[in-house]
């Protein structure tokens, strides 16, 4: 794994490429025009080739011949991250972001386009790089934080810290060729956790983590977000919402799009679905016209959840065999109608027509915050694995999810809902759709987490002693 701390990589921002108005202090990295471009040898010998026979050509008078392709990992990228902000960085495998980040971080230099950097960045890169696997992990402490630029006076004081961080045991004093990858990322992460750093970049390094130590990397992470920037690559969507106000995905080394990392999470996620489908299905976004966000009023009914209708209005997909054609939530607890409180006991309802007959068909959502991280969800595969039922064309059909209401934090929430074919390994979803229901909750009383619960007893009481 490649702890580094490089200052000011390739060179520090200048008032020259700042926009009219932009002070030098509130830019954390520019990025223009940036590629990297390898020469690929169909060959061993045309390699050799290509360092001999061009200069003989040039001398002879004749054109020098090409022994070589060119294959561009990154082209054209540009991009502005100011000091503070987080920014997600996504794209399948070969896409080109671990290319981007190495070239921030100086590790690989580019082929053409500039890259500025204000303040020190600690990186966390490709899994095993930087560590020496005859040295133990004591040694590759001392030597990757000298390379950060600590002195040895400035490890000793931080290594035991370093060490309860990584939580590896005695195997500190164990070469690292016996680590496991978990054990590599658990000793990289706690040595550029204990560096002072401006800018921190983290290469889908906590894929490989447990639990445990990924939580508390995500808690230093979100720490180092108050007063740092942070450039974050994952496959996980989920955390990227989460982590990330803005994103970038690339695309075969291009910038395919760029923007809220809702919004680009929810575009990617399409074309990864229509990647797994291939030619078998043909996915048509939904985008209204003119909707780039939706932000419904948010009643205050003196109560915890209002509900609102955003059907016409919600983005996603869909196959054409199939259609969302309502989602509602109705309440069965006592209480006036359109006012929901957590704990109540609801029925959502999402009901969908067949255009082409659906052999296993499947209705669910998904409840995700303002982030998009999924709450909860469900789906009818649990009923139909007991009750298989088939769908004829042109039939209309409902599935009905009773539950009782979560306690939510004071946001807004949008309902996913789907209709799908096939089973819980294989199958093809016909329409999705992002924000089919907002749920806006307005409440004076403080929720704990991403959602509360219902307590029936709650006391505190004076144990003495017998």
């Amino acid at each position: 794994m490649s702890s580094n701390i490089i200052d000011q990589v390739p060179g520090p921002l200048t008032d020259d490429v700042l926009s009219v108005g932009e002070s030098i202090d509130d830019v954390a990295i520019r990025v223009r025009n940036l590629g990297k471009c390898y020469q690929i040898y169909n060959k061993p010998n045309d390699r050799l080739k290509a360092s001999i026979y061009p200069r003989l050509q040039r001398l002879i008078g004749r054109q020098p011949g090409q022994y070589f392709r060119e294959f561009w990992a990154l082209s054209d990228v540009s991009f502005d991250v100011k000091k503070g902000e987080t920014l997600g960085i996504i794209g399948s495998n070969g896409s080109g972001k671990s290319t981007l980040l190495q070239m921030v971080c100086g590790t690989l230099h580019p082929t053409c386009g500039n890259i500025q950097t204000n303040g020190r960045i600690a990186a966390l890169l490709e899994l095993g790089s930087g560590f020496n696997p005859d040295f133990t992990g004591r040694e590759n402490v001392y030597m990757n934080a000298s390379l950060l630029g600590l002195s040895t006076d400035e490890i000793d004081d931080r290594f035991d810290k370093i060490a309860s961080f990584a939580g590896i045991g005695e195997f500190m004093g164990q070469p690292v060729k016996t680590y496991s990858s978990g054990m590599f990322v658990r000793l990289a992460f706690s040595v550029i956790a204990h560096v002072d750093a401006d800018i921190l970049v983290v290469d889908e390094a906590l894929a490989v983590g447990d639990a445990v130590f990924t939580q508390k990397c995500m808690r230093f992470i979100r720490d180092f977000q108050t007063r740092g920037t942070l450039l974050f690559v994952s496959h996980d969507m989920g955390a990227v919402r989460s982590l990330c106000k803005s994103c970038i995905w690339l695309k075969h080394g291009r910038v395919e799009q760029a923007g809220a990392s809702k919004n680009i999470t929810e575009a990617y996620f399409q074309f990864t679905t229509q990647e797994i489908y291939g030619d078998q299905t043909v996915l048509t976004s939904l985008a209204p016209a003119g909707e780039e966000e939706t932000s419904p009023h948010v009643i205050d009914y003196g109560a915890v959840v209002s509900i609102q209708d955003n059907l016409e209005a919600a983005k996603g997909w869909k196959t054409g065999r199939a259609d969302v054609l309502s989602v509602s939530l109705t309440r069965l607890s006592p209480g006036p109608d359109g006012v929901f409180e957590g704990g109540d006991r609801v029925c959502l309802t999402v009901r969908a027509k067949a255009h082409d007959a659906l052999k296993n068909p499947i209705l669910g959502f998904l409840v995700r915050d303002r982030l998009g991280q999924d709450l909860f969800g469900e789906n009818t595969l649990s009923f139909t694995k007991l009750a298989p039922a088939s769908i004829e064309a042109g039939m209309m059909f409902e599935g009905i999810f009773v539950f009782r209401l979560p306690m939510l934090p004071n946001g807004q929430y949008a309902v996913m809902a789907s209709v799908a074919d096939g089973d819980l390994f294989n199958n093809i979803q016909h329409h999705w759709m992002h924000d089919a229901l907002i749920i806006n909750v307005s409440s004076s009383k403080v929720r704990y987490g991403l959602m509360g619960m219902t307590f029936e007893r709650i006391e505190l009481g004076v144990i003495h002693d017998p």
